[in-house]
């Protein structure tokens, strides 16, 4: 639970991070470019710990790994915050801890409790209620539609990597999937790059737009899933995951003190609404994968 709070802490400021660079960077280089970084530090990594190559079917998950978090999540979120503020994107992915547990489920076996899903169905809920209250006219936006499909894209990628780093470990999961997506995200990057003017965006891009593409490519997209696949991978998918419901409550603190942006008072009662519901979560019993028993909150 430790490994997945430090992973969420370190997450929760991607989404202010990203609004800050896209105006200067565009959608395309911080959604894909972010990987192609982290790709780079991945392939250093690899090479320091001489870690021996993945087998057939590793790369097969690891692949699905890589269109999940490497490239689908970062890139639908980046293209979304062109047209709606973090605050709002930050409680829509709220979303993604229930969405993991229904993967974890269906894919990989683990069993949560009647109350487990009480809880998450609860936090989804509040979560959809707050979409539709701030949308335009009451109604979703259309970027919404682009933060779902994150949404769908993340949690894949989630547990598959949680349940892959348990065998080959949680940094070699991310590295790898890092790696193998470079074929991809290198060339996509670049035209990108080139299409906003390439080094002159440089020259006009202030400290933080910068600082916001830097931290999305080392620390959401590296760093952060060296805790957050550990975390998963020993506590269970569907029960650590719940603790993702807190990173719309820390994202909305982020965006208003590093972004200026305003926090709605329906965006406050929701993010207290789904810090209750991962407490709950928490207490619930999960039974996992080849357990005898159902793993117990302490």
């Amino acid at each position: 639970m430790a490994l997945g709070a430090v992973g969420v802490l370190i997450f929760s400021f991607t989404l202010p991070a990203t609004k800050a660079a896209v105006p200067v960077f565009g959608g395309w280089v911080v959604g894909i470019g972010r990987a192609v970084v982290a790709g780079l530090l991945s392939a250093l990594v690899l090479r320091w710990d001489r870690t021996p190559l993945p087998s057939r079917e590793d790369l097969r998950r690891l692949a699905v790994v890589a269109g999940g978090v490497v490239v689908g999540f970062p890139l639908f979120t980046a293209v979304a915050l062109q047209y709606v503020p973090a605050t709002r994107g930050a409680v829509v992915v709220g979303l993604l801890p229930g969405a993991t547990a229904v993967v974890a489920t269906l894919r990989h076996g683990e069993r949560p409790s009647v109350r487990f899903w009480l809880a998450a169905g609860g936090g989804l809920v509040t979560v959809s209620i707050f979409t539709v209250m701030t949308g335009a006219g009451g109604r979703p936006e259309p970027a919404d539609a682009l933060l779902g499909l994150a949404v769908v894209a993340a949690a894949v990628g989630y547990a598959e990597g949680a349940s892959l780093g348990t065998r080959i470990g949680g940094r070699q999961t991310i590295s790898w999937a890092l790696v193998m997506a470079l074929p991809v995200t290198l060339p996509v990057t670049a035209v990108a790059f080139l299409s906003r003017g390439g080094v002159a965006v440089l020259a006009d891009a202030g400290i933080g737009a910068v600082a916001g593409l830097v931290y999305v490519s080392v620390f959401s997209m590296f760093l952060g899933f060296f805790a957050w696949y550990a975390g998963l991978g020993r506590g269970g998918v569907a029960r650590v995951s719940q603790i993702q419901l807190l990173q719309p409550v820390l994202t909305l603190g982020w965006a208003a003190l590093l972004l200026d942006e305003t926090v709605p008072p329906t965006a406050v009662v929701a993010a207290v609404l789904v810090t209750g519901f991962v407490v709950a979560a928490r207490r619930a019993p999960v039974r996992r994968a080849g357990a005898d028993l159902h793993s117990q909150a302490l």
